[in-house]
């Protein structure tokens, strides 16, 4: 799989990503695009440097999947390692190795924000987890996630019918023992993000981001 994934770059990129100590990475939902989290930087405060990566997979029409879906909530290892290593491509290339990068995703986008921290954990710092769940299978990094227990923001809504059960149930046994988790659930709320999840990030950030 080939490191040279699409994105769509903040306006300050060129000029603020070499010396930026945070960098955002967008990580957009299954069968969506590059464009579609864009949209969060306003309404999140995001006053740094990001990048709104597209993910590897086409799947036409515009859309985009991380990863194949074959049992739902429990992809297979050995692609999402792919995946996650053409992610951390990009990142080697195009950010500042210095930089932390703050990885905010929705869906499919949520686990692979999961997968950096649990991949490089010493480069990424207070996930954004929406709608989102993480890999069964042990990763890298999980020993270093456990001592250290960053700070994560998991997000969903009770209505959520997209991500199946067990893996729901996976991520709320995982997430507690290995990090410091903000866990909101929003009533009524299907597999999406409405206002009140986007205060809630808005909150987090403001208290785990540099100032």
């Amino acid at each position: 799989m080939s490191a040279a994934l699409r994105d769509v770059r903040s306006s300050d990129w060129a000029s603020a990503s070499g010396s930026a100590p945070v960098v955002a990475v967008l990580l957009h939902g299954y069968g969506s695009n590059e464009h579609d989290l864009t949209g969060l930087v306003e309404p999140l405060g995001l006053e740094m440097p990001w990048v709104s990566l597209r993910a590897p997979l086409e799947m036409g029409h515009g859309g985009a999947a991380w990863f194949e879906i074959t049992t739902p909530g429990n992809p297979d290892p050995e692609p999402i390692a792919e995946t996650t290593d053409a992610v951390w491509g990009w990142i080697d290339e195009h950010v500042s190795s210095v930089a932390r990068i703050l990885p905010i995703g929705f869906s499919q986008g949520g686990f692979m924000a999961s997968q950096l921290l649990r991949t490089r954990p010493e480069r990424v710092l207070a996930p954004i987890i929406l709608a989102g769940f993480v890999l069964s299978a042990p990763q890298p990094g999980d020993e270093a996630v456990a001592a250290s227990r960053p700070a994560v923001f998991w997000g969903r809504g009770t209505e959520d019918r997209v991500i199946a059960e067990p893996a729901v149930a996976r991520t709320a046994s995982w997430l507690p023992l290995h990090t410091t988790l903000t866990e909101r659930t929003y009533p009524g709320l299907a597999h999406g993000i409405n206002q009140a999840e986007l205060d809630d990030v808005r909150t987090f950030l403001a208290a785990h981001l540099p100032s």
